[in-house]
């Protein structure tokens, strides 16, 4: 009998190909592709076989019908069950991605500690001794939890003892790229295994009932290592992310059948693990110092949850004639359309300055809200005049300068309100909404009124700084002159 041909796969993307080569054809990826040996047993296709035909017909029922409701699994972490939607589905699969040591492994035992009180909890590792994993416990405080462990890498012992589980069950998988499939002959980690992998534990949870919790490394552009199927084999798909330098941490929603996407949840290391930030608003407002150009806050919604953070810029003269962007925890293509339209309809020069933007603890933002709050604080660090302490900003900036409406007003301006600012600079509303100024808080708050100020245009905004400048409030010396021609 002839011996099967090699195959090539992409580690990328998973496209097989005939021969090596440096670049995958399919993705554009380089040195992604390895070389993995067949399998004996080829699986024959669904044809009919000798002339048999399958025994077993699909029992179809109309779409019209109730729905037993299964009760979630709450794992007592609020932050965590918040970002699931309200707690874990049984018989669902998820995956929870992120750096290496952003602490992946210390958030599941916790969760797996917590939950064990009301469901059989089981942590399998593939990366650690059980010893490993108990001192983690210990260090954690969580070693008297009941909480089963064990140490596997193949798929076939742990599929055993999931088919002896019971009722609610919770089982974590550190991680699926350490999985493998006694019957392919690749390496685990490759794109078959983690396939192979993840389709056998999926498949015995969607049987039985229980929830199968996966870890998977990242790649260093940030996307979950393996096939990109892998993703949506599951039914969520969690990131944990976080600066090194930074004790918060953020566990983001990006794909959740069962429950909204982009929520968030936050959490702080500390020496007993990670810790639930109730209202992480104040905690990322907290260490906020008197007012100094080149901050703003920004009311943003991420998820269901309002979140306001400080946006610090600063504008330097470039020493050397070539001015640098660097941006932490924003996009910096947002950055220079912002600054291109602040100099193109503003009349700001910042071409032979320096521009660098932070956004303070450690979090990233993806949304366009907060263009109004970048743009302020770049005119705040250009004119060297403070933004006032009581205020928060957002709004989108269009390339023609005009700023546009968002959503989630009222929860924003609910927000503000509850931490005791006094102002907020919205975008100009449509006609027909209430009037500027002394407005209530929205319907059922409760909390005391926010002063409003309209921006319709990026001119609007440079002309705030302009009227301080004119009250005498306004050092413009060390920028040279006046912030805009109006």
């Amino acid at each position: 009998m002839a011996r099967a041909a090699a195959r090539y796969v992409c580690q990328s993307c998973g496209a097989a190909h005939p021969k090596w080569s440096g670049r995958c054809e399919d993705c554009g990826a380089w040195n992604t592709i390895v070389e993995e040996a067949p399998r004996d047993d080829v699986p024959r296709g669904l044809g009919a076989a000798k002339g048999k035909s399958s025994s077993r017909k699909l029992d179809f029922v109309p779409l019209k019908g109730t729905a037993d409701g299964t009760p979630r699994l709450v794992t007592g972490i609020a932050e965590f069950d918040r970002v699931c939607g309200g707690g874990l589905v049984p018989g669902s699969a998820l995956l929870l991605g992120g750096d290496p040591g952003i602490g992946k492994s210390t958030l599941l035992l916790q969760v797996a500690a917590r939950a064990a009180g009301t469901a059989a909890c089981v942590y399998i590792s593939g990366e650690e001794a059980i010893d490993q994993v108990r001192m983690r416990a210990q260090r954690l405080d969580v070693a008297e939890a009941n909480v089963q462990l064990a140490s596997a890498t193949s798929v076939r012992d742990i599929a055993a003892g999931m088919e002896s589980a019971v009722g609610p069950c919770i089982v974590v998988i550190d991680s699926i790229q350490t999985m493998y499939v006694d019957t392919l002959d690749s390496a685990p980690g490759t794109v078959a295994q983690v396939r192979a992998s993840a389709q056998e534990l999926i498949r015995i949870a969607k049987r039985k009932g229980l929830t199968v919790v996966l870890v998977g490394h990242v790649t260093k552009e940030g996307v979950i290592a393996g096939p990109r199927v892998l993703e949506h084999m599951v039914d969520t798909v969690l990131y944990f992310e976080g600066e090194r330098g930074h004790q918060f941490r953020i566990l983001r929603a990006v794909k959740n059948r069962y429950g909204p996407t982009d929520e968030i949840g936050v959490f702080e290391m500390g020496e007993r693990g990670l810790g639930e930030v109730p209202n992480p608003s104040a905690l990322f407002l907290g260490e906020r110092n008197a007012e100094v150009p080149g901050a703003a806050v920004f009311a943003g919604i991420e998820g269901t949850r309002p979140l306001l953070v400080e946006i610090q810029a600063l504008v330097a003269p470039a020493p050397l004639g070539s001015p640098r962007r660097a941006v932490v925890g924003w996009d910096a293509s947002r950055l220079a359309q912002v600054l291109a339209v602040l100099e193109a309809r503003g009349g700001l020069a910042f071409a032979g300055n320096e521009v660098y933007l932070n956004v303070a603890g450690g979090l990233r933002i993806v949304e366009p809200a907060a263009d109004l709050a970048v743009a302020a604080a770049l005119v705040s660090s250009l004119t060297d005049r403070a933004m006032p302490r009581a205020t928060v900003l957002f709004g989108e900036i269009g390339l023609s300068g005009e700023v546009r409406p968002v959503g989630h007003v009222a929860t924003r301006l609910k927000e503000a309100a509850k931490l005791g600012f006094a102002e907020a600079w919205i975008p100009k509303r449509r006609p027909g909404s209430q009037a500027p100024g002394k407005t209530s808080a929205p319907a059922g708050a409760g909390e005391s009124g926010i002063q409003l100020r309209e921006i319709e245009h990026v001119r609007d905004l440079i002309a705030a700084f302009q009227d301080q400048a004119r009250a005498g409030q306004w050092n413009p010396a060390r920028r040279g002159g006046a912030p805009g021609r109006g």
